[in-house]
């Protein structure tokens, strides 16, 4: 271990180890959520190292052009990326499970993020067998819902892997008390640590993005933003902006380059409908112009039928936007308890009837967009959500 000092003083000695399948924009937040906490943690003055794989997608997509095997210095931190091979479907890499065999008696802990993946799975394992002490983030796999897909598939693979990964994990990282309290153990007895994750977006671009898009500056917006994926609601959301009587501007912005029939199943839809005339498809939207979409948003949408914690809603609130969510964004509560947005169940009368509530009041959208955005500044700020991870990882070390 390392004698490392954060920036209040406060001698740390830890020495980390982040294993997550991809950091690929293709798999979304909860992905990349891993570069914000190793940052954030890095700052604290704790020592981050990344392991992970060239994986940037499943469906014929070339790998990420990384170099393989050799640390890469980033934002005070370091990432080894590792070939996918074999398996790529799967993110899988005997290297890196190589390399961690040859190296986990080298870190204090392993933070391993992804359950019913390959590469984590084995990593537990390795972990295990090398007595380096692991968390375990499952990135809402564990949730009932996600788990009937491929049930008799993953009630087996839970079986012969993921069931001893959790009872040996000195602990299972859940981001909100909801995605706890419902998710699945198999009988296994765990100690659960809940911690947020944290939002932190570039400043917002300095072009006007209503001018690149086509979205009119007259009409209230309504953007939802996330990837285009049946488990986000839209088959909710698109019938309930058709029952709004109001004037109002549609933003779908995301893709799915992991299921192209479905984001095209989802264009056509629009289409071919009344929310043509309406609405602006703007595609995959990352960095200033992400950030300059939410600051335009009167209202974010996202009525996921299941979300462990929703990434997009917290970037959203971070600008002073207020959402109208499911009560399946598992960070509900939070949102109703801070009055930062509206709450609707995963059915087209009640989502219908919360954007029509959203929609009647200018005042109170403005003030729900306040009330949003201090509670993530108290919230999902990675500074705060660090020092949190910090005094965790001291206490299971």
């Amino acid at each position: 271990m390392r004698n490392m000092t954060n920036s209040c003083g406060v001698k740390n000695h830890m020495k980390i180890l982040q294993i997550v399948p991809s950091i690929s924009l293709v798999y979304g937040g909860p992905s990349q959520m891993v570069l914000g906490l190793s940052s954030a943690l890095a700052k604290a003055g704790v020592e981050i190292t990344i392991a992970t794989t060239n994986s940037n997608g499943d469906v014929g997509q070339a790998p990420l052009d990384v170099p393989l095997g050799v640390p890469v210095a980033q934002n005070g931190y370091e990432i080894y990326y590792f070939r996918c091979s074999p398996f790529r479907r799967y993110k899988f890499s005997i290297e890196l499970l190589q390399w961690l065999h040859k190296h986990a008696r080298t870190y204090d802990l392993a933070h391993i993020h992804a359950l019913f993946s390959p590469v984590s799975s084995c990593s537990a394992a390795i972990a295990r067998s090398q007595q380096l002490p692991y968390i375990l983030r499952p990135l809402g796999t564990l949730d009932p819902a996600d788990l009937q897909k491929k049930r008799q598939l993953k009630r087996l693979y839970a079986a012969v892997l993921e069931r001893p990964n959790l009872a040996g994990a000195a602990a299972i990282h859940f981001t909100s008390e909801q995605e706890a309290k419902t998710s699945e153990r198999f009988n296994t007895v765990t100690r659960d640590v809940v911690l947020p994750l944290g939002v932190s977006l570039p400043l917002s671009a300095s072009n006007s993005i209503h001018e690149k898009y086509g979205i009119p500056t007259n009409k209230p917006i309504l953007l939802f933003m996330s990837r285009i994926d049946p488990k986000k609601g839209l088959d909710l959301l698109l019938p309930a902006l058709e029952n709004l009587d109001s004037n109002f501007h549609f933003v779908l912005a995301g893709g799915n380059p992991q299921d192209p029939s479905y984001e095209a199943t989802i264009r056509d839809r629009i289409q071919y409908s009344q929310l043509k005339d309406k609405t602006s498809i703007v595609g995959f939207v990352t960095g200033s112009e992400k950030t300059a979409l939410l600051e335009a948003a009167d209202l974010f949408v996202l009525p996921s039928y299941y979300e462990n914690f929703g990434i997009a809603v917290a970037e959203a609130m971070s600008v002073g936007t207020p959402v109208v969510i499911s009560d399946q964004v598992h960070i509900w509560q939070d949102i109703e308890r801070s009055r930062s947005g509206w709450i609707a169940q995963c059915n087209v009368e009640s989502l219908t009837q919360a954007l029509k509530e959203a929609l009647a009041n200018r005042v109170e959208q403005i003030q729900r967009g306040k009330n949003a955005q201090i509670f993530a500044q108290q919230n999902y700020s990675w500074d705060a959500i660090a020092q949190q991870v910090i005094k965790t990882y001291q206490d299971l070390i």
